[in-house]
């Protein structure tokens, strides 16, 4: 089997690309380096079941030439993280959109099953938690920035949906909730991944308001476990929706005082208005936790790691210098 990835050099990626490449699977990465790094492949970049192609989703020739000759699509290039969204929406909406709708022609002209890497931003400002896969959307105002990133992912999921109904295009959609790991950059705004480096650091954790905000973070590992599930199994998963997480609920001000816990760290825990990092067009959620009951019926996935877990394999890629 032959795999196309796209963002293959990004935090999630390059787990997959680890995975398939030890089971022997022959795979091609598309990735512009916007956030993802050469070093998260570095340990592939000698073998020859991996090409790497160093360019952007929007390059439609490119992309309809490597669709054309895999046989499987993982799209997971797009704009990461709330830091990077705000500072740049434009290219945020467009890479997202226009990336998506080149897989997606490409992919129903060839008769390819993609895999889509949607998100839990989709849900938006809905309070009906758990949430589940047919949730209604809530989302701000469309001045608000930071809704312009769950929009764009929203009409990529339209899309997907529109293409499968009049292209016959094989899509499956997995909406991915706070997926966290080694690799993970703290560059754009991922609050573990900060939080770990401030407490190493013994500088000041910032908590944004008053972290009552709860979160359910998922380990890449798990996620990756996830994907191969749905990769072994595709036709229960063709056309369908699926959320990727974890149950396990905690607090930002819990995480916090776990991660200084498990640091030995000399930190204060302080609060900061999220405005004075953000400038405007930040809006946080208060609640985002996933129903995982369909993926678990339909493909039998359950997590297997506790946050504490995740944690631990966050300190040590940090400590081990990345």
């Amino acid at each position: 089997m032959k795999i196309l990835i796209t963002g293959g050099c990004g935090f999630i990626g390059s787990h997959l690309v680890d995975t398939l490449i030890k089971r022997e699977t022959n795979v091609e990465i598309v990735d512009d380096l916007s956030t993802g790094k050469i070093e998260n492949i570095s340990l592939h970049l000698k073998n020859k079941k991996l090409n790497l192609w160093i360019d952007s989703v929007l390059n439609k020739s490119l992309i309809d030439e490597l669709v054309a000759k895999n046989d499987f699509i993982f799209h997971f290039a797009s704009a990461v993280g709330v830091k990077k969204i705000l500072d740049n929406p434009l290219l945020s909406i467009e890479s997202n959109i226009e990336g998506a709708k080149n897989i997606f022609t490409s992919a129903s002209k060839y008769k390819k099953p993609v895999l889509f890497a949607s998100t839990s931003e989709i849900y938006g400002k809905n309070e009906n938690v758990p949430f589940k896969e047919d949730a209604d959307i809530v989302l701000g105002p469309t001045f608000k920035k930071r809704w312009g990133y769950a929009c764009s992912k929203a009409m990529d999921e339209f899309l997907a949906f529109a293409f499968k109904e009049e292209r016959g295009l094989n899509v499956i959609i997995t909406r991915l909730f706070n997926t966290v790991g080694p690799r993970q950059s703290e560059s754009y705004g991922m609050v573990l991944p900060r939080f770990v480096l401030q407490s190493l650091s013994d500088k000041d954790i910032t908590v944004f308001k008053d972290g009552t905000q709860s979160r359910c973070f998922i380990h890449v590992y798990d996620v990756v476990d996830a994907f191969l599930e749905i990769l072994d199994s595709p036709d229960k998963a063709y056309g369908e929706i699926f959320n990727i997480g974890t149950t396990e609920e905690t607090t930002i001000l819990n995480l916090a005082h776990m991660i200084k816990r498990l640091t030995n760290s000399m930190s204060k825990i302080i609060f900061i208005n999220p405005e004075s990092i953000y400038n405007t067009g930040f809006q946080d959620m208060e609640k985002r936790v996933p129903d995982i009951t369909k993926i678990n019926k339909l493909l039998n996935f359950t997590p297997k790691y506790s946050l504490e877990d995740i944690i631990k394999d966050v300190i040590k890629y940090f400590k081990s210098g990345r």
